[in-house]
């Protein structure tokens, strides 16, 4: 019985130990690169528009669709993760779905974000996506608010 003891309280001093010695490494002021903030919808698209959609771009940003119930119109914004450095390319579009004369788009240089880019399609799907660095997202037939319950769009 006492080995038993000897041995719980020998573990339990090694786990003690290295416990310590992980906070002072920890402490020892060595910087560990933090994971970049996820961009947030912060009403780019302008008052009366709410989020109804968003589709990550792993480790650049995320495409943010919005739409706005009293006009009808749609709004895509697409947002870096920082928005500090060097501008990258990036880009958004919209358009009803499978109508390519309805696309209405933005592209170019940005630190933060493109867009927003609007598109009246009250009771249409639509087509949206964006692009970061040269990484594209994109879905389609989306959002077709004659499909969804009153007051609500599809995702």
């Amino acid at each position: 019985m006492k080995r038993a003891v000897r041995t719980r309280v020998a573990a339990a001093a090694l786990l003690a130990a290295a416990t310590s010695v992980t906070a002072v490494v920890a402490g020892t002021g060595t910087a560990v690169a933090a994971p970049a903030p996820a961009a947030v919808y912060n009403h780019e698209c302008g008052a009366g528009y709410k989020q109804v959609n968003q589709l990550p771009i792993p480790d650049r940003g995320t495409v943010f669709l919005a739409y706005n119930a009293a006009t009808g119109k749609n709004c895509v914004v697409t947002k870096r993760n920082a928005s500090t450095g060097s501008p990258l390319w990036v880009g958004s579009w919209i358009q009803r779905n499978a109508e390519l004369k309805s696309k209405q788009e933005q592209y170019g240089f940005f630190t933060s974000y493109s867009g927003p880019v609007h598109l009246d399609a009250k009771g249409k799907c639509v087509d949206w996506g964006g692009e970061i660095d040269g990484y594209v997202v994109a879905r389609y037939k989306t959002n077709c608010g004659t499909l969804a319950p009153t007051g609500q769009q599809n995702r």
